[in-house]
């Protein structure tokens, strides 16, 4: 019956119903069939939001989107441009390293390319760059924002795994640079071989000033990252206040954000929040579902008949986590396998929180991988070309992103240094 089930599931996501609801039914045929009283489900469903930590969910959410409204991002694209600029490949180092700034803001790799993309891009086509590598960094340095703190796909996979996620925001922090300096320096020898071009060096001037200019719209992430480390806030109280600190900064620093505006992305929050809670409420009803059949145990069986070796188990369940990838969407995709990985690797004493990051960067490549690519065909629409050749051209790009996942993935202190140090 099981099999059936994840078949179903499978089915209901490829003909286009929402995760949270395909989990749902899937779990409910499940109940019909063995006989269970269907309160089980309800319980299951009410228990699985009802929790402190998932507030920090809308939260997060609303204080990207004030910061967003805020003007934020040509700020942070100039103060990038006066720190990297003048390197090889200037506007697409400029590219990347914005996107580090942006993903302590966002949280979103979507967010990301269309805040960014929609300025970078076109910019980059005027200085001479091919359009479709100008789309292709865009979407590649993207997959920077859900692992740099405030991270949806952290908070999330903290709730279904039932793992701190104080810590999980604090574990992407060195990944997300991991992932940040692959690129950049594949970009380097990249815009060499292409002789793309490299901007002026700022002044000492132009870049204090745009350091300056910059430099208030990151300080969002660093009270988020400075308050749950020092133990000061909670993630959730974190996120309140860092809402009171994106409404300042829009209404009083930046005078960009008015009411009109601000009920205008309250109900884009409101409508981001209620996708993800009911993702978690419905995942709870799965989980509860997978761990009563067995299926961790079993999968767990039938990969040590293939090896033993736990580094060689984790690198097979990063491949199945990335095939997956390549057609569902990330936050589909942890709902789905977070149950049935976290007690295996639990088992192959691997840190859970490690594997939290790993997961969430690997489900994550997906979002610049075909068929699905939600970034890519997001980049390829803002640069006016074929999602084809934009493909063509990603190829060299998944390089960085293999080495990147492979140093996450068999070099864990750099998941665990900061939360093992900070928050013991």
């Amino acid at each position: 019956m099981i099999a059936l089930m994840f078949i179903l599931l499978a089915a209901l996501t490829l003909l286009g119903m929402p995760i949270a609801f395909a989990t749902g039914v899937s779990s409910l045929i499940f109940l019909l069939y063995q006989g269970i009283p269907l309160n089980v489900l309800s319980q299951n469903i009410v228990s699985g939001i009802d929790s402190f930590t998932i507030f920090s969910v809308p939260f997060f959410y609303l204080a990207g989107e004030l910061m967003n409204f805020s003007g934020i991002t040509d700020r942070i694209i100039d103060m990038a441009k006066a720190l990297v600029g003048h390197m090889r490949g200037g506007l697409a180092q400029v590219n990347i390293l914005a996107s580090v700034f942006f993903a302590g803001i966002s949280g979103s790799a979507t967010a990301d390319t269309a805040a960014l993309g929609s300025i970078l891009i076109p910019a980059m086509k005027k200085e001479g760059y091919d359009a479709d590598f100008s789309a292709a960094i865009t979407a590649a340095s993207s997959l920077i924002g859900p692992i740099i703190p405030p991270s949806i796909g952290l908070v999330l996979y903290g709730v279904l795994a039932q793992q701190p996620v104080g810590k999980l925001l604090a574990a992407g922090i060195l990944p997300g640079f991991v992932i940040a300096i692959s690129q950049m320096v594949f970009t380097h020898y990249y815009s060499i071989r292409k002789n793309y071009p490299t901007s002026p060096r700022a002044t000492f001037k132009q870049a204090r000033r745009a350091i300056l200019r910059g430099t208030p719209a990151l300080m969002m992430p660093i009270i988020v990252v400075v308050g749950i480390l020092s133990g000061m806030f909670t993630p959730t109280e974190a996120a309140a206040v860092a809402v009171l600190y994106g409404f300042f900064m829009g209404a009083v620093v930046y005078r960009e954000a008015s009411l009109r505006t601000t009920w205008s992305l309250l109900a884009n929050v409101a409508l981001n929040s209620i996708k993800v809670l009911l993702i978690i409420a419905f995942a709870s009803m799965f989980s509860w579902v997978v761990t009563r059949a067995q299926v961790p145990t079993t999968v767990l069986n039938a990969l040590l008949q293939l090896s033993s070796n736990r580094y060689v188990l984790l690198g097979l369940i990063t491949l199945f986590v990335f095939i997956m990838g390549l057609f569902m969407i990330p936050s589909a995709i942890q709902v789905v396998v977070t149950p049935i990985l976290v007690p295996i690797i639990l088992k192959l004493g691997i840190d859970p929180i490690h594997f939290g990051v790993l997961l969430v960067f690997t489900t994550g490549i997906g979002s610049i991988t075909p068929p699905v690519g939600v970034c890519l065909s997001l980049a390829a629409e803002i640069a006016d070309t074929s999602y084809k050749d934009l493909v063509k051209t990603m190829i060299p790009i998944y390089i960085p992103m293999l080495i990147a996942t492979l140093i996450i993935a068999y070099v864990p202190w750099i998941s665990t240094f900061i939360p093992d140090y900070f928050l013991k």
